[in-house]
C-alpha cells in the first residue's frame, strides 16, 4: 500500500499505520456492502453505517491530527437502519373477496410476517402480521390455496420485503376453503395457521428461494 511506504516521521509511524489499515479495512467494507438489489436487501449505506471500517478510519485519522498532521478523511455517507412496520392485520395486497371462509394466522416468531395465499400463479391476498400477534381475514372465497409467509425486520412497501433477517418459506399443504348449503343454513371453512412450531402442530413448511416468493 502506497501510505505505508511513505517517509513517515518517528512519532506517527504508528498512526500512519493504523491508517492504512483502517482504509483497507474500508474497502472491504466498501466491496460487502454493493447491495443485490434483490428482496432482503439492505440498503449499501446502512450496512457501511454498522460496519467497523469507517469507524476506524475517524479514529486513525483523529489520532494523527492530534499529533499536529492533517489526516482529515471524506468518508462515504452512511444511513442509520430503519425500522419500517405495517400495523397489525394490514393488508399489503388484497384482491376481490366475497367468500365466507375466515382464515386466522398467530405469529409467535421472533419476527414480524407477511403471510401470503395464491391460487395457481395468481395472489388473493397479503397480510402483515406483528410479532406475538393473530390477525384474521374474513370472506375468503371458496378455492385452494398455497399459504407462503415471509418473516424480518424493516418492511421496505416499494420492494414488497423486509430488509434484515428474512425467511421465506411455505406451507406444505394447501388451505381449503369451502362453502355449502346445508339444512338450516350454510357452513363455511374456518382455518387457523400458526407461523411458528407448537407441540401438537401437524403443519410442515419448506424453504422458498426469494425469486419464488409471490409479489
Amino acid at each position: 500500500m502506497t501510505l505505508r511506504s511513505l517517509a513517515t516521521p518517528d512519532n506517527a509511524i504508528t498512526g500512519n499505520s493504523q491508517l492504512a489499515t483502517a482504509l483497507r479495512e474500508l474497502g472491504q467494507d466498501l466491496k460487502s456492502a454493493r447491495g443485490t438489489g434483490g428482496r432482503c436487501a439492505t440498503s449499501p449505506r446502512v450496512e457501511l453505517g454498522t460496519a467497523r471500517g469507517p469507524q476506524s478510519v475517524k479514529e486513525a485519522g483523529r489520532a494523527l491530527t492530534a499529533l499536529g498532521y492533517d489526516a482529515t478523511l471524506r468518508l462515504p455517507r452512511t444511513e442509520q437502519a430503519k425500522h419500517r412496520r405495517l400495523g397489525n392485520g394490514a393488508f399489503v395486497r388484497d384482491g376481490s373477496r366475497g367468500g365466507l371462509g375466515r382464515l386466522t394466522v398467530r405469529n409467535g416468531t421472533g419476527t414480524d410476517a407477511v403471510v401470503t395465499l395464491t391460487r395457481g400463479t395468481r395472489t388473493a391476498f397479503s397480510l402483515y402480521v406483528r410479532t406475538g400477534s393473530n390477525a384474521t381475514v374474513r370472506s375468503v372465497n371458496s378455492g385452494s390455496y398455497t399459504v407462503y409467509f415471509t418473516t424480518g425486520e424493516d418492511w421496505n412497501s416499494a420492494k414488497g420485503s423486509f430488509t434484515r433477517r428474512c425467511s421465506f418459506e411455505k406451507f406444505d399443504d394447501t388451505a381449503n376453503f369451502r362453502t355449502v348449503r346445508v339444512a338450516g343454513g350454510t357452513q363455511y371453512t374456518v382455518l387457523t395457521f400458526t407461523l411458528n412450531k407448537v407441540i401438537g402442530g401437524n403443519a410442515s413448511t419448506s424453504t422458498v428461494p426469494p425469486g419464488d416468493f409471490p409479489s
